[in-house]
């Protein structure tokens, strides 16, 4: 049903029998690993550090040192620390019902010709199903905006403050373009390679593609079992030189990307209102007749040192 900002009423928000199904592309993958909408950290200030980095000396030869040169101080190497940054950002997802809506709980669209399936009973609050479809449209927002979110800061009260997204990050981190080629073990090894020179801990890592590169994994890694009664694969999990990683469809990644990420450090950032909370309803003054209230919440991402994740961009999409 067409998404509306006028109240729902018995005629353009009918009941349905049976089971609730989700239409649509509504997984979140990525959201669900790192926490959800009920996990993650708390910070006090819209913009919050999600690592301390800091670069050692290069080490490319044997030391030696003379007792001569023991007995003076040796040249100071200052280790100068840094931050990366990121931000909360507004949540908001409004329901509005009129009162001949909620009142009809036992209205019903015909299934099979009237005919209700056995078991089956109608939904009795209205208002509980809204709230529960608006938190599932906020965490698809969320997937989708900790994916490939843009970080800006709000500079002033009309300026939206937006998080930025773990692809995003690893443009200017751990990323091999692919200069539109078909997926291959030789763009993954590349890419491993890359984060294991900047220092990537392969914890809990977990590769995240859309539909058209998860079928090209299982292509390039699957080995069909010698049975005339199956066929096919479905690669789940890689083994690697420098981890075993789980592979995970997840539509809001793009089409010409794949994403290497150590979930373990991933965690969803809530900026709470004083009194209210992370992500609560809240009811609209009375004007007529229907009732309505909005979702709200300050959310963020923190992926920690973005070395620790890597993208592989570029890839052919057909």
């Amino acid at each position: 049903m067409a998404n509306t900002n006028n109240p729902a009423t018995v005629w353009n928000s009918p009941n349905y029998v049976g089971e609730l199904f989700l239409a649509g592309q509504n997984q979140t993958p990525f959201l669900n690993m790192i926490g959800g909408l009920n996990g993650g950290k708390q910070v006090n200030a819209w913009e919050y550090a999600m690592d301390q980095n800091y670069s050692l000396e290069a080490v490319s030869a044997q030391q030696a040192v003379t007792e001569t040169q023991s007995l003076s101080a040796p040249t100071a190497w200052t280790y100068v620390r840094g931050q990366d940054v990121n931000t909360c950002q507004i949540y908001r997802q409004a329901i509005s019902l009129s009162y001949a809506r909620l009142s009809n709980t036992g209205g019903l669209v015909p299934v099979d010709a009237g005919l209700m399936p056995a078991g089956e009973q109608p939904k009795i609050s209205e208002k509980d199903f809204q709230i529960q479809a608006a938190l599932k449209q906020i965490a698809l927002q969320a997937e989708y905006n900790f994916l490939n979110g843009t970080y800006a800061q709000a500079t002033a009260a009309n300026v939206a403050a937006t998080t930025g997204g773990i692809i995003t990050a690893c443009a200017t981190g751990n990323n091999v373009p692919a200069g539109t080629t078909d997926f291959s073990k030789a763009w993954l090894d590349a890419l491993l390679a890359e984060m294991a020179g900047n220092g990537a801990s392969f914890d809990n890592m977990v590769l995240f593609c859309n539909a058209f590169q998860k079928q090209a994994i299982s292509d390039v890694y699957g080995y069909a079992p010698d049975d005339r009664n199956v066929g096919g694969v479905n690669i789940k999990q890689i083994e690697t030189d420098f981890c075993n990683m789980g592979v995970v469809y997840a539509p809001k990644v793009p089409t010409d990307t794949i994403l290497v990420a150590n979930v373990g450090i991933c965690a969803p950032v809530f900026l709470p209102v004083p009194g209210k909370g992370y992500l609560f309803y809240e009811d609209f003054g009375k004007t007529a007749a229907f009732e309505g209230g909005e979702i709200y919440g300050q959310i963020g991402l923190s992926y920690g040192y973005k070395y620790e994740h890597g993208t592989v961009t570029g890839l052919t999409t057909s």
